[in-house]
């Protein structure tokens, strides 16, 4: 082994069920670097970090750190080899202190007082003064902006020793002031001999501050080379793959799209996400009658906040939306119902499915207030009964009766119920998030079979999802989402993986910038 790596990790190997989220893997990193781990989601990268960090444990392979064999069971193990992670949620009390986060869990802390708090204020000042992370140390948690958040954090992991530092998507919810002074401090610990290994997808922001970027592509290490022997370009390539969207073998069109009058009309739209920071910024989205419009880019880049605006959970900021046309009520899921928009969303179990409920209220969820569902205020429970068989025999979804839990369900059959309710509701738009997410082969195809049946009787769809295969296989037309905007638009027939790949990291085109 080479006595300069600090971490050392060999055909690792992890898998969850059937799934193989790292496949013989390969990855080091040296003492005084800052290597930067870049992938797609849905890569592997951040299983890779969190099996470092003691998060996950590997199903097999090999971990050294500082040249001796670990073996890192849970994150406590981890920190006593000086491992700290940053996670992209981060993992903070909201009702206590900044200085109170970082010291909790500390062994002397059980006999503290006002002065020793006040001591430990003090130091905990010093050392985020030091790597140029300031943050009021006596405010509690909630009342600090996400990047003051995110810097008790890193601050939480220097604390407690850590010499190799992970941060998982740092810049994710950073403004461009906020990401500058996070590079400067990570280039500050590598002058200390602290190892830095960031997960992104973020091309610049590698070419920025990295000195080494391993690129992850479906679970494999697939490149790990020099900064200065690589370019933005290369990398997108190897992130995305080299396969050509005439090498995916798509579902066969049955009809040509509908008349060429737009069904959905979004403008100039303003939207912003839970943080407070703009999600969209003035997007502008056309989808007609009879086509698939797939949405792709790495999660962050507005999807989730878009899905929910055409469905009513969240309300947007300014602009306008015109559906079917006529404006779309602002922030109102009973409107858009009504409109004719459907919902399979991104957490089926979450938001889509009443997990404690059986087959049949999981179906009435939309339509129970019909007169064919209700009279006079009463369920008509026979009918009902009925309506859902013939559902649950229509699509196919296996339950032993119609009162079983919709959570005993595979994910498959879960899956197939949410499209029965959405498709049974004759909409004229489909928003599907990531709709094949956690599902077998066979349930896969009978999703897209669905998909692209809707599109063949004259409906829409919106496919948002970050598999690009998927993406590629499916839509007639696919945008980009990059920073809330689109930055790119290519139909089906010039779909290219490598063009594809350097919208999604934020870049044009050699074509598109003679242009400009």
């Amino acid at each position: 082994m080479n006595r300069a790596n600090s971490v050392e990790m060999r055909q690792i190997v992890k898998t969850f069920g059937q799934v193989v989220a790292n496949d013989h893997v390969d990855f080091s990193a040296r003492t005084g670097e800052i290597h930067a781990l870049l992938g797609e989601n849905g890569a592997g990268k951040s299983t890779m970090m969190c099996m470092l960090s003691g998060v996950y444990r590997p199903t097999s392979g090999e971990i050294d750190i500082q040249g001796e064999p670990a073996r890192i069971k849970t994150p406590k193990d981890a920190m006593k080899l000086g491992i700290g992670m940053v996670f992209q949620n981060f993992r903070l009390v909201q009702t206590l202190s900044a200085a109170e986060n970082i010291v909790l869990g500390e062994r002397s802390a059980f006999w503290r007082g006002a002065r020793w708090m006040r001591a430990k204020m003090e130091e905990i000042e010093a050392l985020a003064d030091r790597f140029g992370l300031p943050f009021p140390v006596d405010r509690p948690i909630w009342q600090l902006s996400v990047g003051e958040q995110q810097r008790v954090e890193i601050v939480k992991t220097l604390y407690r020793g850590a010499d190799i530092i992970i941060l998982d998507e740092p810049t994710s919810v950073l403004t461009p002031g906020e990401a500058e002074q996070l590079f400067f401090t990570l280039l500050h610990m590598k002058s200390e001999g602290k190892t830095v290994i960031m997960t992104t997808h973020k091309l610049k922001e590698v070419m920025a501050v990295s000195d080494r970027i391993s690129v992850m592509r479906k679970g494999r290490m697939m490149h790990t080379l020099s900064k200065s022997d690589t370019d933005e370009r290369e990398l997108a390539r190897l992130m995305v793959g080299n396969e050509t969207a005439a090498n995916l073998h798509r579902q066969p069109r049955r009809s040509k799209p509908g008349n060429t009058l737009p069904l959905l009309e979004v403008q100039s739209l303003d939207v912003y996400a839970d943080h407070g920071r703009k999600a969209l910024d003035r997007l502008d989205l056309t989808i007609r009658e009879g086509e698939i419009v797939g949405v792709a880019g790495v999660a962050g880049n507005g999807q989730r906040e878009l899905a929910e605006v055409l469905t009513g959970l969240r309300g947007w900021r300014s602009g306008a939306i015109r559906f079917d046309g006529k404006p779309l009520a602002n922030g109102s899921v009973r409107g858009a119902i009504e409109a004719g928009i459907a919902h399979v969303p991104e957490n089926r179990m979450k938001s889509g499915l009443a997990g404690s409920l059986g087959i049949v209220d999981n179906l009435l969820v939309k339509s129970y207030a019909s007169a064919t569902r209700s009279k006079y205020g009463f369920l008509r429970s026979a009918d009902n009964r009925s309506w859902s068989q013939f559902l649950v025999e229509k699509f196919d979804v296996k339950t032993p009766d119609l009162e079983t839990p919709v959570r005993s369900l595979s994910g498959g059959n879960q899956q197939k119920l949410l499209f029965a309710r959405e498709i049974h509701q004759n909409p004229k738009l489909m928003v599907a998030v990531h709709p094949t997410q956690g599902l077998d082969v066979g349930a896969t195809d009978g999703v897209h079979r669905l998909l692209c049946e809707l599109r063949d009787n004259g409906r829409s769809v919106l496919l948002i999802s970050e598999d690009l295969d998927e993406i590629m296989l499916l839509a007639d037309r696919i945008v980009v989402l990059y920073g809330g905007a689109i930055a790119g638009e290519v139909s089906r027939e010039l779909a290219d993986r490598e063009q594809i790949g350097l919208w999604m990291a934020g870049m044009r085109n050699e074509e598109e910038e003679a242009a400009l």
